[in-house]
């Protein structure tokens, strides 16, 4: 693949197209992030333990078609389940704002919008981490990660600035329709990728039990694998416990209204960007392997400055923490999806992707339950502080693995793990 010195990849025009759709999607994306629990909390006035079970909700597919969707998207087209999905999920939460101009909006229809808006997310993030090889060339996957980090990050700053504007203008319901739209343009623009993948070869007789296994069996072999799983699993139960009580926290405790806590989600968006712009430097500075765990090392600590605010404007001055977090989340994260991608076979790329997400995002729905049943005993900012504890050890499995010392990626790893 061609590159200019100065835009690298993004002279590609393939690449440039991806990079676009990526854009639009995710400020869609952004936007529910801050806007389906304030449909729940400002529109249906909802109890903190039903705003943890839609959190479950949004993650429980993960569990029920992880580990199936890797061997059903090897099986097909990467660039046609991305434009699929992406109009899939444009329609479903059009239903939401449907539903509230018609008076039938209740929590059961947010949750039964978060269960398939999740099911069809797992299928596109699949998808989306085993087409980026075939784009771009396993020798630019530490660019092509950063730059499509980048712009995630940059839409994590809009998504909640325009959110938080419109909700108060228009309502969170109503919202919604722009995040539909962001939806539906990501998909559309990806049907303009010129690069068409060959049909995947399947055998006469796909065996699905056969090929989860093998999924499974090759993550849980290689350690750097299994350590990044489970370092993900830990960090990820926690930050949802401290993401589901934190927009209570923000709105019932702290009385902000939807612009501030957009403002407040924009500053992660900052540092997630930051992030993105220093994670290649960070990984060349202190090794691949270290950067994923000291990242979370030395930002997760700073989450504990959020529950220690106080009414005005030192909350705000809290938002630092969030955004170091992000930071620090977005280079660990460029740092080992590149380590994985490089890792694996091309052939296993789909199902090691759905088993670390089955693991690593497995969690998720119990991070929303518990985390809505520690804000119902215990409050919204002793969660934030259970959360933030649980986020720092989530270094653990990293730091006790071969990558507390690995600059590199053994040329010869994914080879000897493959077998």
């Amino acid at each position: 693949m061609p590159k200019s010195s100065r835009f690298g990849l993004l002279r590609d025009r393939d690449f440039g197209r991806l990079f676009a759709a990526t854009a639009l999607g995710q400020l869609g994306d952004r936007m529910i992030f801050l806007t389906l629990p304030l449909v729940a909390i400002a529109a249906l006035h909802v109890d903190e333990f039903q705003v943890g079970l839609l959190t479950a909700m949004t993650a429980a597919g993960s569990l029920l078609v992880g580990l199936p969707a890797g061997a059903w998207v090897e099986r097909m087209r990467k660039r046609s389940v991305m434009i699929s999905t992406d109009l899939a999920r444009a329609l479903v939460l059009l239903t939401i704002p449907m539903a509230w101009w018609a008076g039938l909006l209740t929590i059961w229809w947010l949750y039964a919008v978060a269960l398939v808006h999740g099911v069809l997310t797992v299928f596109f993030d699949v998808a989306y981490v085993s087409y980026l090889p075939h784009l771009v060339g396993r020798g630019n996957l530490m660019e092509g990660n950063s730059k499509l980090s980048a712009i995630r990050s940059v839409t994590s700053i809009g998504g909640p600035t325009i959110a938080g504007p419109l909700v108060g203008l228009v309502g969170a319901p109503a919202t919604l329709l722009a995040s539909s739209a962001g939806m539906a343009m990501s998909g559309l623009l990806a049907i303009t990728i010129r690069k068409h993948e060959q049909k995947p070869e399947t055998s006469e007789h796909p065996q699905l039990s056969r090929e989860i296994k093998e999924g499974l069996k090759f993550v849980a072999k290689h350690p750097a694998l299994r350590a990044i799983m489970l370092g993900d699993a830990t960090f990820n139960l926690f930050l949802v416990m401290y993401q589901t009580m934190l927009l209570v926290f923000l709105e019932r405790e702290m009385g902000l209204q939807p612009f501030g806590i957009g403002l407040i989600l924009s500053g992660m968006g900052c540092g997630a960007l930051l992030g993105a712009l220093l994670a290649t430097r960070v990984s060349k500075w202190v090794g691949q392997g270290p950067a994923i765990w000291l990242a979370s090392l030395v930002t997760c600590p700073l989450t504990v400055l959020m529950p220690l605010a106080r009414t005005g404007w030192n909350v705000y001055a809290a938002a630092i923490g969030l955004a170091a977090l992000s930071l620090g989340g977005v280079v660990r994260v460029v740092a080992q999806s590149s380590f994985q991608q490089a890792l694996t076979p091309d052939r296993l790329l789909s199902r090691m992707s759905a088993t670390a997400r089955f693991v690593s995002w497995g969690g998720i729905p119990f991070g929303g339950f518990l985390g809505g049943a520690s804000g119902s005993a215990f409050g919204a900012t002793a969660t934030l502080w259970i959360g933030a504890a649980g986020m720092t050890l989530s270094v653990l499995p990293n730091f006790l693995s071969p990558l507390r010392t690995m600059r590199t990626l053994p040329a010869e790893g994914a080879h000897e793990f493959a077998r």
